[in-house]
C-alpha cells in the first residue's frame, strides 16, 4: 500500500479541531479552514451519523434513523438513500470488513473506527448499488476530511482498490480466504459463524438445512414495512392496502406511513409475523365474556394493541407488564387508540401476581413475548447479529424459563400460555419449552399450534412436523423468525 495508508491507523484520532472521535464537522472541511468544494450529500452524512452512534453507543439504528432524516429535513430522494447505506451497510458490516481488509493489506482493526465507518459506507455504494463510483470515493474522501482528515488519501486508496474488482470476484476471493467452510458462509453472507451454525442446527430438525443459504439471503434483503389494521377498529386491510398473505389483520401499502399517519393509531407497523403469534393466542378458542388476558412482556406494545382489539371484540379484558419503565410508556401508547381500558404495570415479570393484576383465579390466556435474541428479526434490525455472541444464550434461555414458570403459575386451570420468542434459536424455542413442559408434568398440555395458526392463516402455512410448535422463517414465509407454541393448563 503506498504512503497514503499511513494516516490510517491508531494515530488518526482527530477530528479535526483537536477532539477525539469522529463526530462530524458540518461547517468546513474540518480544518477551520473554508469549506471545501467537495461537499458531502446530506443523505451520506445522516448514514455515517447513525453508524457512528450504533458503534459508541449500541444506538439502535431502526429508531435512531428516522430521527436522524427528520431532523436533517431530507428529500424523500435522500432519505431513501440514507436508509439504503444505513441498513445495507450494517447488514453486509461482515462481508465488506472482509474486503476492506484483503484491500486495505491490514486487518480492519488495526484501522480507526471512524476510517473504517467510511470505508464500509464506501463499499456498500461500491459493491451493492448504483451509485457511480467517482461518487463514491470522491463522497467518501470528502468524509474523510470531516471525521479524520490525515487518513483521505488511505481510504481513496483501499476504495479504488475495492472498486477494481467486480463484487462476484470479491465474494471468491473472501471465501477462499476464509479458514472454514462455515467462515466462508459467515463473511459471504455477513452473518458470524455462531449464527450459522444455530440457523442450521434450527433447520437440521425440520429436515430443511438446505434452505440456510436462503435464509442467510432473506436477513440481508430489506424488507417491505409491513402494517396490522387493529380488528374490529381499523379499516379492513383490502381497503387500505394489499393484504399480507397470511396474517388476516395484515397488509403492505406503497405509501405505509402516510397510511398509519391517516389512520389515527388503529394502524401501526408490525411484523406478519408478530401479528400470527398475538392471533394464535386471541384465536387459539372462542373468547368467552369476562375473560381476563394477560401480556407479560409487552413493550413496546405492538402485540398488546392486537390482543386489546381482540379482547375488546370478545368481551375479554387485557393487563399489561413490562419491567422497563420508558418501553411501559411505548405500551401505553401502543394502546390508546383501543376503547378498552387496559392498565399496564412495571414490574419484574417473573413475580407476577396475578390477584393483585386483579385476576384471583388466574388467567385465561397469557402472552410471553419472551426476551431473547432477537435472531429472527435481523433483517430489520441488523446490527443485533453483531451484538449477541453465544454467550448471551445461556443467561436468556434461564431468563425465559423463570419467565415462563410464572405465567404458567399465574393462569388459571384451562387457560392458555402462548410461548413466543423472534428466535429460531433452538436453546431459545424448543429448549427452552422442553424443560419447562418437563417441570409442569401433567399439569400442562402442549396444544397443536400448527393447526390453530394455521387456522389462523389466510393460506397454508409451509410448517415443519411438529404440530406443538410453529416456526415462521424469512425465507419461507417472509416473516419474522417468529417461534410459537400454546401450552394449555390442566
Amino acid at each position: 500500500m503506498s504512503g497514503d495508508a499511513r494516516g490510517s491507523g491508531r494515530g488518526a484520532r482527530s477530528d479535526g479541531q483537536g477532539r477525539p472521535g469522529g463526530r462530524l464537522d458540518r461547517r468546513g472541511d474540518g480544518r477551520g479552514g473554508r469549506p471545501r468544494p467537495d461537499r458531502v450529500s446530506p443523505a451520506r452524512l445522516v448514514a455515517y451519523d447513525v453508524l457512528a452512534a450504533v458503534r459508541d453507543s449500541d444506538a439502535y439504528a431502526n429508531l435512531l434513523l428516522p430521527t436522524r432524516i427528520e431532523r436533517a429535513r431530507l428529500s424523500p430522494a435522500d432519505a431513501g438513500l440514507a436508509t439504503e447505506l444505513t441498513y445495507g451497510t450494517l447488514r453486509l458490516l461482515g462481508r465488506y470488513d472482509a474486503i476492506i481488509a484483503l484491500a486495505a493489506g491490514r486487518e480492519v482493526a488495526a484501522i480507526d473506527p471512524p476510517v473504517l465507518d467510511v470505508l464500509r459506507l464506501g463499499a456498500h455504494q461500491l459493491l451493492a448499488t448504483r451509485v457511480p463510483t467517482h461518487a463514491a470515493v470522491n463522497e467518501s474522501v470528502a468524509l474523510t476530511r470531516r471525521v479524520s482528515p490525515s487518513a483521505a488519501g488511505f481510504v481513496n486508496a483501499v476504495l479504488r482498490a475495492i472498486s477494481r474488482r467486480e463484487p462476484a470476484d470479491w465474494l471468491e476471493l473472501i471465501a477462499e480466504e476464509a479458514g472454514s467452510p462455515d467462515a466462508a458462509l459467515a463473511v459471504v453472507h455477513s452473518h458470524p459463524v455462531w449464527v450459522i451454525r444455530a440457523f442450521r442446527t434450527a433447520l437440521e430438525r425440520e429436515g430443511r438445512a438446505d434452505e440456510l443459504p436462503a435464509l442467510l439471503d432473506a436477513d440481508n434483503a430489506s424488507p417491505r414495512v409491513n402494517l396490522a389494521a387493529l380488528p374490529g377498529l381499523a379499516a379492513d386491510p383490502a381497503e387500505l392496502g394489499e393484504p399480507d398473505r397470511y396474517s388476516p389483520t395484515g397488509l403492505t401499502a406503497e405509501a405505509p406511513f402516510e397510511v398509519v399517519a391517516a389512520n389515527d393509531g388503529l394502524v401501526r407497523v408490525q411484523d406478519e409475523g408478530s401479528q400470527l403469534a398475538a392471533l394464535a393466542l386471541s384465536r387459539v378458542a372462542p373468547v368467552r365474556p369476562g375473560e381476563r388476558w394477560l401480556d407479560l412482556c409487552s413493550g413496546p406494545g405492538g402485540k398488546t394493541a392486537l390482543l386489546g382489539a381482540e379482547a375488546l371484540a370478545g368481551g375479554a379484558s387485557l393487563v399489561a407488564n413490562e419491567v422497563v419503565p420508558a418501553r411501559a410508556e411505548l405500551v401505553r401508547k401502543a394502546v390508546a387508540p383501543v376503547p378498552l381500558d387496559v392498565e399496564v404495570h412495571v414490574g419484574d415479570g417473573r413475580e407476577i401476581d396475578a390477584a393483585a393484576l386483579g385476576a384471583t383465579g388466574g388467567f385465561d390466556r397469557i402472552l410471553l413475548d419472551a426476551p431473547c435474541t432477537g435472531l429472527g428479526a435481523l433483517r430489520r434490525r441488523p446490527e443485533a447479529r453483531w451484538r449477541k455472541s453465544p454467550t448471551d444464550v445461556a443467561e436468556l434461555t434461564a431468563l425465559q424459563g423463570e419467565l415462563a414458570d410464572a405465567a404458567f403459575a399465574a393462569l388459571a386451570p384451562g387457560g392458555v400460555l402462548a410461548y413466543v420468542t423472534c428466535s429460531p434459536h433452538s436453546a431459545e424455542t424448543l429448549g427452552t419449552l422442553g424443560r419447562a413442559l418437563s417441570r409442569w408434568g401433567d399439569a400442562a398440555e402442549a396444544l397443536d399450534t400448527a393447526a390453530v395458526v394455521q387456522a389462523v392463516a389466510e393460506h397454508p402455512l409451509d410448517l415443519a412436523d411438529d404440530g406443538r410448535t410453529v416456526q415462521l422463517w424469512p425465507h419461507r414465509h417472509g416473516t419474522d423468525a417468529m417461534f410459537i407454541a400454546l401450552v394449555r393448563k390442566n
